[in-house]
């Protein structure tokens, strides 16, 4: 491939990790982890507590899509063709 395909894709790949990673921020937000004042919790080992801990799994996917697509893109377009 030309090295003008590798500038093209990393960029198409970065816009489409934050399309993707900024849907799941906009539905979910934060993780439980990150905000502030009391959060819902549930007792260990308990359905509940295992649907808290995958929702905050599911923020925590978003955010690296979010943050490693906009990375990834802006190394794109900083770095131009050669890279």
């Amino acid at each position: 491939m030309d090295m003008i395909d590798w500038y093209a894709w990393r960029i198409i790949i970065g816009l489409g990790c934050m399309w993707l990673g900024g849907g799941i921020f906009i539905v979910k937000g934060l993780p439980r982890q990150l905000k502030r004042g009391p959060q819902p919790t549930a007792p260990k080992g308990t359905p509940e507590a295992f649907g808290l801990f995958w929702l905050d799994q599911y923020c925590y996917i978003g955010l690296t899509l979010l943050i490693g697509g906009a990375a990834l893109a802006a190394y794109s377009l900083i770095t131009g063709q050669g890279a």
